[in-house]
């Protein structure tokens, strides 16, 4: 699966941000024959598995050029990497407290050139500012998420939604929406795309 499956879902990508999907996978490619950023059989399914998951974000809200936004254990660089390619007058923090996976995130933005990223080495509530949304993809349950997001989502929305946290999460979860004990809402990323690995897969979005 290469980066012509963006081109599906998303035709309106332009030059740069094609060219920028594309050096995905070389570059985490290189990177994971150093460091285990990511596991074997999911860098043979990057574009589906990692870049096209994150980008649902992408199909649930459109970020407004002047909105932050703080990516919670980015882990490699999920899902704040690709959506900065896809929003690029969009400010992100990518933030992960272990440097060796950090170091992987700067390195490849430096590479991309992506000039609307900072990345840091840390905790998500130390990261300074606040931001308009949160997003994160299976860091922890929803209830933590909450409990660490909260002090830094901004009151005041830009946007047509309340700013909140949106979550890629999978499987079964309804334990743990419960124990949340806020208002969310679910939804099916079978919805937006059409390959098998969505059809468990959701958008937990939990407004401030």
């Amino acid at each position: 699966m290469d980066a012509s499956l963006l081109n599906n879902y998303f035709p309106a990508l332009d030059p740069l941000q094609k060219r920028r999907f594309e050096r995905l996978f070389p570059l985490y490619e290189d990177w994971n024959s150093k460091i285990n950023v990511i596991s074997r059989k999911d860098l043979d399914e990057l574009y589906t598995r990692h870049i096209l998951h994150s980008l649902a974000i992408a199909r649930f809200i459109s970020f407004r050029p002047d909105a932050d936004i703080l990516d919670l254990g980015t882990g490699g660089g999920f899902p704040g990497i690709p959506l900065a390619i896809f929003f690029p007058e969009t400010r992100f923090t990518l933030v992960d407290s272990i440097g060796k996976k950090i170091k992987v995130v700067q390195e490849i933005v430096d590479t991309l050139e992506l000039q609307n990223v900072t990345a840091l080495h840390g905790r998500a509530e130390k990261a300074p500012g606040t931001f308009d949304f949160v997003v994160t993809r299976a860091v922890a349950r929803a209830r933590q998420l909450w409990q660490w997001s909260q002090q830094k989502i901004k009151t005041k929305s830009l946007h047509d939604m309340d700013n909140g946290i949106l979550a890629l999460k999978g499987g079964e979860l309804d334990e743990e929406l419960k124990e949340l004990n806020r208002p969310y809402s679910v939804t099916d990323l079978s919805t937006y795309f059409s390959e098998p690995f969505f059809e468990t897969k959701k958008i937990i979005y939990i407004p401030k």
